[in-house]
């Protein structure tokens, strides 16, 4: 069994991010917190059920079509049984960026094979792949035997599930005077609203990477970062006297300042 396994991921701005897989010892510790709350939610559905099928049943016993009434609750009950299990997982991953109760009491996150945050579609896929990964614990052999720890529903979603990297990152930055001032002037210079939390994901990466780069791969990176953040907050030109790591870090700055950082982890 693998331990503290990484894997890097190349962003589509070409910036290496790398990240620690979850591990079967967190998948399981987050499904087993999942399923408790899971288990909660479906038992207290079919005491309400049972509550209205009774009900019902007896409103409709004296006109000969209580069997009828009770077959047509019976499969609405079986029905909301798969939409709550579907639904739960779906609903918090897609509303909490790959993100469940369990999962965060583990500390575990879903992405996408490209490290952008997981959608709709990505959650469906996992979430229906479900019942066949639990199957005769196929999913957990898969986890095991892979080198990327995946399941058929990461397989098929393109996803990968990573540990989360908690704490607050901006105490890892080292941000200049310039850049500090220049953030207070950035939101009358561009529009930083035509930024998403992933161009500043980007960003913080780079930030916080810079520091192991060669001054070669550091410069041309940071320049190319500067240049194409220039042209999405529809800014003519890098300020002058200002070098491309300032005006990244002022970005940094402004946009967190403006909206805080609702990025995934």
């Amino acid at each position: 069994m693998r331990f503290s396994n990484r894997i890097t991921l190349s962003t589509p701005e070409s910036v290496e991010l790398e990240f620690t897989l979850a591990g079967i010892g967190s998948r399981t510790l987050a499904l087993v917190v999942d399923y408790l709350l899971l288990t909660a939610l479906l038992i207290g559905f079919w005491v309400i059920w049972g509550i209205v099928l009774a009900g019902s049943l007896s409103t409709f016993v004296g006109q000969n079509q209580g069997g009828a009434v009770g077959n047509w609750l019976l499969a609405i009950a079986i029905l909301g049984t798969f939409a709550i299990h579907s639904g739960y997982f779906v609903g918090f991953e897609t509303a909490w960026r790959g993100q469940t109760p369990g999962k965060r009491v583990a500390k575990i996150r879903v992405i996408r094979d490209n490290g952008q945050p997981i959608g709709l579609a990505q959650a469906s896929l996992r979430s229906l792949l479900r019942t066949v990964d639990d199957f005769f614990f196929i999913g957990v052999f898969l986890i095991l035997l892979g080198n990327k720890e995946k399941r058929i529903g990461d397989y098929a979603a393109g996803t990968l599930v990573i540990r989360e990297e908690r704490g607050d990152r901006s105490k890892t930055l080292t941000i200049s005077d310039v850049a500090k001032d220049l953030a207070q002037k950035l939101p009358q210079l561009a529009n930083l609203r035509q930024l998403n939390p992933d161009d500043f994901a980007v960003v913080r990466e780079y930030l916080q990477r810079r520091s192991q780069m060669t001054p070669k791969a550091k410069s041309e990176l940071s320049m190319r970062l500067a240049n194409e953040l220039r042209t999405l907050v529809a800014l003519d030109k890098i300020p002058p006297n200002t070098t491309a790591d300032q005006f990244l870090e002022a970005t940094y700055l402004a946009y967190q300042q403006l909206f805080g950082d609702n990025t995934p982890r």
